[in-house]
């Protein structure tokens, strides 16, 4: 386990998420996160917030319509896995901007994810490849923590994905 981040004031308290658990804080003041990663996958393993960050949950969001011709809550109205994660994660993205924050501000994620129909298999791949679109770049090299569900269902019947965030903020914002 590598740390990348370094607790930049020792008189901050830390509070330690569990692997699965986490939250993060804005770009100019990531210094005071202390993100543990592992080298070989784009997920941290444990997030470390200092006291006084606030915490934002949002709910989950599912890929917005790309084909309107298509029957409702149809796969063909929605997409495939990739094209559905990079929808769910462009609709968070618009979100957090609206409170002021960004993707690098999340720590903790979770993805729900259907069976494609086609081929009866979760496609985890497909969800990566938009994924690290996002997460571990050089513009935004923040890595959250992060569980992929496989589930049975999701309530919209044309969806193979909904993620769900928890990002957080310094409370001088």
């Amino acid at each position: 386990m590598r740390v990348f981040k370094i607790l930049g004031n020792s008189n901050l308290f830390a509070a330690t998420a569990l692997v699965g658990m986490g939250v993060s804080a804005t770009a100019h003041a990531q210094s005071d996160i202390v993100r543990h990663n592992e080298a070989t996958f784009p997920i941290a393993s444990a997030i470390e917030v200092p006291a006084g960050y606030s915490t934002i949950f949002l709910s989950g969001m599912g890929a917005p319509i790309i084909n309107p011709k298509a029957p409702a809550k149809s796969l063909d109205a929605y997409g495939n896995t990739a094209m559905q994660t990079e929808g769910a994660l462009k609709r968070i993205e618009g979100t957090l901007k609206g409170m002021g924050l960004t993707m690098g501000d999340v720590v903790q994620m979770h993805i729900f994810m259907v069976a494609d129909p086609q081929t009866k298999k979760l496609d985890f791949d497909g969800m990566m490849q938009s994924y690290t679109k996002f997460f571990g770049t050089k513009v935004q090299p923040n890595l959250p923590v992060r569980s992929a569900f496989g589930v049975a269902q999701l309530a919209n019947p044309g969806w193979l994905v909904e993620i769900e965030v928890v990002a957080v903020r310094p409370s001088h914002h």
